[in-house]
């Protein structure tokens, strides 16, 4: 008998960065995600086998308890050493899973590609935790870090505004009459949020609680937007806030100035998806630039 858990993928789409200074985040759960199924086992391990969305093998490992219970070598940065190392943490929340099992096989299945960006991550350790009955955030902290923002859309089927003081997520309306005209363009590359935030927190600055409140500021009008020019006009502007916080140009500024729309990046700045704002389907222009993945609002949000 096998027990399935899911999460839901993430599209980060205002607030970034800034959300780990204690700004409001407004996030986007995805119609894609991760699931995990677990089936009890012997020889107290663990066979774990991880699933690309066109079902091809990507990850294969046994870990053995002993390896769960000790935690991995902190200087090894291997796939496995980073699921042992999310085990490990688990185990020290709540050490039953280990303690009160002779063994499992595991699984996991995505339903996007993992190089899309949309929460491999996210999914897995939300999963993780509610297998192991402990609390997500609480297990992203202690393994991987980040805001949180990623843990609140995997738990829920909503928009959310998300604050990283004790976790506050609140389900949000964000349904707008002009959806059909925002797009979801990938980059053709996977970004590292690791040192995307590194970057982050070397620019800064001194003016921190001004750009908070001005980010807030920007987010609730991204939010409430009723048309298509006041959605477009308020993430022009979140775009070139950030750009001047980060010291970076915009997405649009370094690719794409000559295209007819507005443009926002989605989470960390370079890689993974943007947003696309046009009043015309934009697909022909993007593939001409070599960006063959593109989806509709509706294809891509829950």
């Amino acid at each position: 008998m096998s027990t399935t858990f899911y999460s839901n993928g993430k599209l980060f789409i205002a607030g970034e960065y800034l959300v780990l200074d204690g700004a409001d985040a407004f996030a986007l759960p995805t119609k894609f995600g991760q699931d995990l199924v677990i089936e009890a086992s012997g020889d107290k391990q663990i066979e774990w086998k991880s699933y690309d969305y066109d079902k091809h093998l990507w990850f294969e490992e046994t870990i053995s308890f002993d390896e769960v219970v000790k935690g991995s070598d902190s200087h090894i940065d291997t796939v496995k050493s980073t699921l042992v190392n999310i085990l490990h943490e688990a185990y020290i929340l709540n050490p039953k899973f280990i303690d009160n099992a002779n063994g499992y096989k595991v699984s996991t299945h995505l339903s996007f590609p993992k190089n899309w960006g949309l929460g491999t991550s996210s999914t897995l350790i939300n999963n993780i935790a509610q297998w192991t009955e402990i609390n997500a955030f609480t297990l992203l902290k202690n393994s991987f870090g980040g805001s949180g923002y990623d843990i609140a859309c995997a738990q829920n089927n909503t928009p959310v505004l998300y604050r990283i003081e004790d976790n506050f997520v609140q389900q949000v309306e964000f349904n707008p009459d002009f959806k059909e005209h925002l797009y979801f363009v990938y980059l053709n590359k996977k970004q590292n949020s690791k040192s995307a935030i590194y970057s982050y927190n070397n620019h800064k600055g001194n003016h921190l609680a001004a750009s908070v409140a001005e980010n807030n500021k920007i987010t609730n009008e991204i939010l409430h937007a009723k048309t298509l020019k006041e959605f477009a006009s308020a993430i022009q502007k979140h775009e070139i806030h950030l750009s001047n916080v980060l010291e970076m140009q915009t997405i649009k500024e370094a690719i794409f100035p000559d295209f007819n729309g507005v443009i926002k990046s989605l989470g960390a700045w370079g890689g993974d998806f943007i947003l696309v704002v046009s009043k015309e389907n934009p697909k022909e222009y993007f593939f001409n630039k070599g960006y063959e993945t593109i989806l509709t609002y509706e294809e891509m949000i829950l």
